[in-house]
């Protein structure tokens, strides 16, 4: 929930033809979080790369966005 906002802001400081999100080593991954990745994904849409850990992966699936374009598969 803490760093939700400024992935977002990071993300959004720069402009990009592509975003990668390298979340491989996230071990916590809330609703916040989520709330960040979604919008990234609206935001860039077709230009948003995910690339989860397993536990991310997991949450995301949890939350029904197994299978988003943007989540890829590590």
């Amino acid at each position: 929930m803490a760093t939700a906002d400024t992935m977002v802001q990071t993300a959004l400081r720069e402009p990009a033809e592509r975003i990668t999100l390298d979340l491989r080593a996230v071990t916590f991954f809330d609703s916040a979080a989520i709330h960040a990745v979604v919008r990234l994904g609206q935001r860039f849409p077709g230009a948003l790369a995910v690339l989860p850990s397993r536990q991310v992966a997991r949450v995301l699936e949890i939350a029904g966005l197994g299978d988003q374009e943007w989540l890829r598969p590590t």
